[in-house]
């Protein structure tokens, strides 16, 4: 599916009073039964989950074992779920992802609750579906380290619990497709809801606090937090689904330069020689979804982020320089950084501190309670 076409069905789910379903969705939930909480509606479950990749009791337990399994990085000390760790409500914790031999990524971890929900994978949407985005760690030198997919899967192929579990969920050997395939399955069944928000909305009025309540007022009104963070019943995640340019690129000291060189480049092709000699500068990760299209309205652009389970996830924003949810009010309530390319939906906002502080208490009321029972902190 096209990633722009993918993005028009999130955005039919934020608008629809009504889904949908694929004529199989029920069988696709039969074959695996997932437990979905309070808030999150089967149908939107059923909808996400592809044709190619029906869940499986098989499939999904294969994934879950390839997820915490370290082997699967060139060195043996890195899996999956390092940087989406199921106690820190599948983050981190850091700034920036760590991976083999302690080499540091350029962006923050982002929790995998929901992930199946949005339109495109990573920060910057350069994956098109969770199977696609499954595979891209494994080779990335930063991450799981300098290896190629057929070693990966020349080492798998050596330990026979994987070879009989890839046979019984897929009826062949071990391939990248059905590595990218078992973990997608497996990260399918990881859903989070049943906040103090849904229980409120669904009628317990004593579920949140007066001072969320009084925050939940300011995110829909005068703090125009819903202009990217949109609520809706139908696509409940707190996000649009859409790549804005919200200053926080702007800090890093080479955005400027960065810029000029990716405009003087014009409508860039992500292949051509002088794109990927812009994209090996310092600091060019900080051009976003940019790296992605070659469009320069794109420039410095970042999915707007599900805010289910933030309060778990700190530090924020596609770099971590925001330590904490305070933070993040204060740089929003400011209008974010200034520059060319911002998008207009942001503008200041006139906010007291203690309505500051009643939009962080709204935010903490996205926590499902699952997230923090699990939480380890």
């Amino acid at each position: 599916m096209a990633k722009s076409l993918k993005s028009l069905i999130v955005a039919a789910f934020a608008l629809a009073v009504s889904l949908t379903v694929h004529a199989d969705s029920a069988n696709l939930a039969e074959a695996f039964r997932v437990n979905l909480p309070v808030g999150i509606p089967s149908e939107l479950w059923s909808y996400f989950v592809p044709k190619d990749n029906p869940l499986t009791s098989a499939k999904v337990e294969l994934g879950r074992q390839l997820f915490f399994d370290k082997r699967l990085s060139a060195d043996g000390s890195i899996s999956c779920a390092s940087c989406h760790d199921p106690q820190k409500a599948f983050a981190d914790g850091r700034k920036v992802s760590e991976g083999v031999g302690g080499r540091t990524g350029e962006r923050n971890s982002p929790s995998i609750l929901n992930a199946m929900f949005n339109s495109g994978q990573f920060w910057d949407g350069r994956a098109e579906t969770l199977e696609d985005q499954a595979i891209l760690p494994l080779i990335n030198p930063a991450e799981m380290g300098d290896q190629t997919h057929s070693q990966v899967i020349e080492r798998l192929e050596k330990i026979p619990e994987y070879t009989t579990a890839f046979r019984e969920a897929f009826g062949s050997r071990v391939t990248i497709e059905s590595i990218g395939k078992a973990i997608a399955a497996f990260e399918r069944t990881l859903v989070s809801a049943n906040s103090p928000f849904d229980r409120y909305m669904a009628g317990d009025r004593s579920a949140m606090s007066e001072a969320a309540i009084r925050g939940s007022i300011v995110f829909r009104t005068r703090g125009r937090c819903t202009q990217c963070h949109s609520i809706n019943q139908a696509y409940p995640f707190f996000s649009d689904q859409i790549y804005r340019n919200t200053g926080v690129a702007a800090g890093h000291s080479e955005f400027n330069n960065l810029t000029a060189k990716a405009m003087s480049l014009g409508k860039a092709d992500a292949s051509s020689p002088k794109f990927a000699e812009l994209s090996r500068l310092d600091g060019a990760s900080e051009l976003g979804r940019f790296l992605v299209t070659g469009n320069a309205l794109d420039l410095g652009a970042f999915r707007t982020p599900s805010l289910r389970n933030v309060e778990l996830t700190a530090p924020y924003f596609h770099n971590g320089s925001a330590a904490t949810l305070a933070d993040v009010v204060k740089f929003y309530v400011q209008g974010g950084n200034d520059n060319p390319m911002r998008a207009w939906e942001l503008m200041a906002v006139d906010l007291t501190d203690e309505e500051q502080s009643d939009l962080v208490e709204f935010l903490k009321s996205l926590t499902s309670d699952d997230a923090r029972r699990n939480d380890s902190r």
